[in-house]
């Protein structure tokens, strides 16, 4: 098992998203192969062998860890190619770098220039490779490379390029490192239930032990029935308490009020980018009627358990909070509903896995098609009357309780 396939490899939210894009046989597929040094994807000289995005994690350095796309050709055709292409369209909804890939024995076609202006609307940095140069190289420019998948000819120089396209923020947000101080007391409450993942925990919980220990502080990690005697047995106050959102009811209860409590999933929100956005969007739970549509969405596949948070847990508080017949549907990974009008108010996961690029994606088609969008830490504090509390780490957001 390589490292970057391993358990302890880069979560794919964590990582630099470099998209392919372009035509049918333009060469991305070859130049995808020879840019991670693998057979990653099938090549052939038949059109349309990409039929869907294929995805592959890698170290492009000075860049850091990335994750490398290969998409279906711009041009395809018939029914099964239009939908070929609107999986094309989503991936540019994650991606920070585009590769347009051109034939540069052809030059740009229409479909090329379609994709660049994609690229500008969505504001992703581009860069355009023509490819197989050992036919015909075209003029340089300051956007554009000239490269031979076949014979593997500046592809190095590819990699220089993309690897300087953007800088990753060496001042980017933490997940809550930046809220405590060295030698801090920090508890973290991680239930082990049917619907806890067997032998390991849940990455925003992994992500926040790392970023605790990376801020000197001291992560002391328990269960929820141990939350209240490890609280009374610490000589030291701790500076907060993080819960799992399943257990914020009774931690809650149990964490005395002097001591700060947030959640998994609210840092997680905030890590990507939507915490204003959420807070003020679940307010919309007050105003359910009967027969409204509900979509809980979440970034990851697993397979689930039979009080699984998603599915069963959040849909049974939500009507008993409202005491409304609400109708409630559900999306997972990479798939999400593009009409989202029907909806009265969409509920998402923290996003650990997914890119602050998508996930704000999202967020902002909801925007759009005015439907409040809220997350599932949130929305269970909201409905247990402790999201004041919850957010009180955050003194700008308490303008939203007056």
């Amino acid at each position: 098992m390589s490292l970057e396939s391993g358990l302890n490899a880069t979560p794919s939210g964590e990582r630099v998203h470099i998209g392919f894009f372009g035509m049918r046989n333009a060469g991305k597929s070859s130049l995808v192969n020879a840019f991670t040094n693998q057979q990653l994807a099938i090549v052939s000289d038949k059109k349309g062998t990409t039929t869907d995005p294929v995805y592959k994690a890698m170290e492009l350095l000075p860049l850091g860890p990335v994750m490398i796309i290969d998409t279906p050709g711009f041009d395809d055709e018939g029914e099964l190619g239009e939908l070929r292409i609107e999986k094309t369209k989503q991936v540019l909804n994650k991606v920070d770098i585009a590769i347009l890939v051109a034939d540069s024995a052809k030059g740009l076609s229409g479909c090329d220039k379609q994709l660049i202006e994609l690229f500008i609307k969505r504001e992703v940095p581009y860069l355009i490779v023509y490819n197989k140069s050992d036919i015909k190289e075209m003029e340089k420019s300051d956007n554009s490379i000239n490269v031979s998948a076949l014979n593997k000819t500046g592809v190095d120089a590819l990699k220089d390029r993309v690897a300087t396209m953007i800088k990753t923020e060496d001042t980017k947000l933490r997940i809550v490192g930046d809220l405590i101080e060295p030698s801090d007391l920090v508890v973290l409450v991680v239930p082990i239930d049917s619907a806890a993942p067997k032998g390991r925990l849940i990455l925003p919980q992994q992500q926040t032990i790392r970023d605790v220990l990376e801020a000197d502080a001291t992560a002391i990690v328990v269960k929820e029935n141990e939350l209240k005697e490890t609280l009374s047995n610490l000589r030291k106050k701790p500076a907060m308490v993080i819960t799992d959102s399943q257990a914020f009811k009774k931690v809650s209860e149990d964490t005395p009020s002097d001591v700060l409590l947030t959640s998994f999933s609210i840092l997680m929100a905030r890590y990507k980018g939507f915490l204003e956005t959420a807070i003020k969007g679940v307010a919309a739970i007050d105003k359910l009627k009967d027969g409204d549509r509900i979509l809980i969405s979440e970034g990851c596949t697993h397979h689930r358990q039979c009080d699984d948070i998603g599915t069963v847990k959040i849909p049974r508080w939500l009507k008993e909070y409202t005491g409304k017949e609400l109708v409630i549907e559900t999306s997972s990974g990479r798939d999400f509903p593009q009409k989202l009008s029907e909806y009265s108010l969409i509920i998402h996961c923290g996003g650990c896995m997914l890119n602050e690029k998508e996930v704000k994606h999202r967020m902002k088609c909801a925007i759009e098609s005015n439907v409040p969008f809220t997350n599932y830490g949130i929305t269970i504090a909201y409905m247990h009357g402790i999201l004041k509390r919850s957010i009180e780490i955050f003194p700008e957001l308490l303008e939203n309780f007056k």
